[in-house]
Order: C-alpha cells, then structure tokens, then sequence
C-alpha cells in the first residue's frame, strides 16, 4: 500500500455528539401525526449536526446524523388518496340526497323505512372521510449525500409540510454551512462518508443491505487510486460498543 494511502487510513476520525449532549441547539421543530401515532422531533445542534428522535407504534428510535454527509435538499413526496375521497364525496351525497327524502316524506323520520339505509350510508362516509384522511400523506426524507442511502424518512398527515418548512429551509442552510467542514480531499470525504454510515448501521438506522449498497455507490465515486483504500476503510469500519 502506498504512503499516502496509509496516511489517508490512519487519519483521525471527527466524533459525532452522543444524543441529547448538545452544547448549542440552533433550531428544533416537533411534527405529531395523531391519525398514525407517530411523532419526530429534530433539532440542529452544534452547527453540523442533526438529532433526532422518533416514536411510531413500530418503536423509539433516535440518533444523530452528521450533516456533512447528507444531501441538501430534504426530499417531499405527498400522496393524495383520490379514490377514497371520491368515494366520501359520492357517499356524502348519497347520504344527503336520502336524508332530504326522508325529511320531504310525510312519514315521521323515525318511521321512515330508509331510516336505516341512510344511517348506513352515513357510516359508510365517516369510514370512507377517515380512510382517505389516513392515507393521504406528506413524506419527508433525507439522504446520504454519495451513498444515497435513506437516513431520515417521516410519513404524516396533511400539513406536516407546513409545520416543517421552517425548519427544513434552516436545515439546507446548515447542511451547506458543513460544507466547509469536509476534508480537503475527496477520498477522505468519501471515506468518513463510509464511516458514517458504518455508524449508522451500528446504531440501528440503516440495514445491512442498505449500508452495502452505500458502500457501493461511494466506492463509485473513488477513482481507481482510492478504490482500494476505501474497500480498507470499510472493512475496518467496527461496531459500536454499547
């Protein structure tokens, strides 16, 4: 191995702040889903990082991320759930077209033999309103900057755009002020970069196969010089101790 390459290996690695041991918070936002029970709560702490906590009725999760190593910016996706509204719109109008008969009838209402057909129609609504609500949804997510790996995905209701806009434009703000932060060379950014995410596997964030498949796509970007010592890099990447 060359000199150079050993250099490149052997240089320090920058630490990443343990959870919640933040010497600065530079801006924090809480999102709550209430229709699928989850929450997150971000926070920008010590200029180049980003905390992390999330609570879902799949579990706790909560971490750090080093945002010299994320892609600006966070990526949106909503997804509107247009059968299902169509379907309330329909049942709504159903519902109130019989509701309007059996008031115009001269039977008592709660006589009316459509009584019942109305009602459950009325039941079919509410169920319809509450499916579409549920699954129209506002995504956000982060990505790894040459892994291209997903690092932070939040799935809400409607508004969690809104409610996070703020914070994200923050965000983009300080991912671009990590920039100054990297190493002076692409292949030790590259290889912190795979450190990275050999944390993040280590603490739950990525799977295995996702951390392979960053690896590959970082090695991508090596030139052939810097292949070997990256596939180095990534071997020597060790587990965290708990």
């Amino acid at each position: 191995m060359q000199t150079s390459e050993h250099i490149l290996l052997e240089s320090d690695e920058r630490e990443v702040p343990a959870l919640g041991s933040a010497r600065k918070t530079h801006a924090q936002v809480e999102v709550t889903s209430r229709l699928r029970r989850c929450v997150l709560q971000l926070e920008i702490i010590d200029y180049y990082y980003l905390s992390v906590r999330s609570r879902s009725p799949s579990g706790e999760l909560g971490y750090v991320l080093d945002l010299r190593f994320v892609a600006a910016p966070p990526r949106v996706a909503r997804h509107v759930a247009r059968r299902w509204i169509n379907a309330s719109l329909v049942l709504l109008a159903v519902a109130a077209v019989m509701a309007a008969w059996i008031r115009s009838s001269a039977t008592p209402w709660w006589q009316h033999g459509w009584l019942r057909a109305c009602a459950a129609v009325t039941g079919m609504w509410v169920l319809a309103t509450v499916i579409a609500a549920y699954r129209t949804t506002e995504t956000v997510r982060l990505y790894s900057a040459h892994g291209a790996v997903r690092v932070l995905e939040f799935t809400g209701g409607m508004g969690t755009f809104r409610a996070l806009r703020p914070f994200l434009a923050r965000l983009v703000a300080h991912i671009r002020l990590a920039l100054a932060a990297r190493r002076r060379t692409r292949a030790e950014h590259l290889r912190d970069e795979m450190r990275e995410h050999g944390r993040l596997r280590d603490v739950g964030v990525l799977s295995a196969e996702e951390y392979e498949a960053g690896k590959m796509r970082i090695l991508a970007h090596h030139t052939p010089r810097d292949a070997c010592a990256s596939e180095a890099a990534a071997r020597s990447v060790k587990p965290l101790r708990p």
